[in-house]
């Protein structure tokens, strides 16, 4: 066998790399492997020169190094293509849940546009938690769908301007729990947006408070800040430092303290410099 040989075991980290990171981090692999054999053949001549022909060696050695970095290219370059493809994918899938939770929401005038600015400030508020991307994604997500259990319930229930009596203030409650199953009859496409559609009503001092995701608190804020500085059948809207106010009195008791002072940020950020935020009711 070949002295060689072993370089063809480097082909397995720059693959991996390409597959699983792209391009840059397929070549950068690539570079390095081939900085690594020229530096062994430096300080261990003798492995080189003591074959019978030493140009063929450098022959081989120049070869390798070439396909070695054209193979990182290579899948580097059809792992964005693909990872391009699914962002592509994604856009066109946000973009039918908006229309979805617009058509939702068209069907209580008080409540037009509340699922698309609950997803937006939910969005606003994880991206200010440094929470992962694919959280903040499912976020989104969650946040055009909390209300999508909501369909299942009468109009004159949801535009009802008197006290709900217990059975409607029951059947209200119950939308979390119906939105989760409308979700999870989609299969797996939405399966990570259930436990937070479903546990989004879900009080701070809630007893399997440690079961309730981070998503759904933030998503709950989100909500109640949301239905406060929107106007309603039994009241008008407060303004959004009259609704952080109420919600403030409710830190560590119904909300998350962590996701109110992220709020607050995020609302006093917006109020600053309102050019190209989203609407989110200010």
């Amino acid at each position: 066998m070949s002295k060689l040989s072993f370089l063809n075991f480097f082909y397995l980290p720059v693959l991996l790399a390409g597959y699983y990171l792209g391009k840059r981090s397929a070549l950068a692999t690539s570079v390095a492997s081939v900085f690594l054999i020229t530096l062994f053949f430096l300080v261990w001549p003798d492995y080189m020169t003591g074959q019978r022909f030493v140009l063929d060696t450098l022959v081989d050695i120049a070869i390798w190094a070439f396909f070695l970095l054209l193979a990182g290219l290579l899948i580097g370059t059809l792992y964005e293509q693909k990872q391009n493809k699914v962002e592509q994918l994604k856009l066109a899938y946000v973009g039918i849940l908006e229309i979805l939770s617009k058509y939702l929401d068209s069907y209580d005038r008080h409540t037009q546009g509340h699922s698309v600015r609950v997803s937006r400030l939910a969005t606003e508020i994880a991206i200010y938690l440094n929470l992962p991307r694919q959280t903040v994604e499912n976020i989104r997500v969650a946040g055009l769908l909390h209300d999508i259990g909501k369909a299942d319930i009468s109009l004159d229930i949801l535009q009802k301007s008197a006290k709900l009596s217990k059975q409607e203030k029951d059947l209200m409650d119950s939308h979390s729990e119906n939105g989760a199953k409308i979700l999870g009859l989609v299969g797996d496409v939405l399966q990570e947006s259930i436990p937070i559609v479903q546990a989004h009503h879900k009080n701070y001092l809630s007893k399997d408070i440690e079961n309730v995701p981070m998503e759904a608190r933030i998503i709950s804020v989100a909500d109640a800040y949301d239905a406060m500085v929107s106007d309603r059948p039994y009241r008008q809207a407060k303004t959004p430092w009259q609704a952080m106010e109420e919600i403030e009195k409710e830190t560590g008791k119904k909300f998350d303290p962590a996701v109110i002072e992220a709020l607050k940020s995020v609302i006093t950020r917006i109020a600053e410099d309102p050019i190209g935020v989203p609407s989110i009711g200010l």
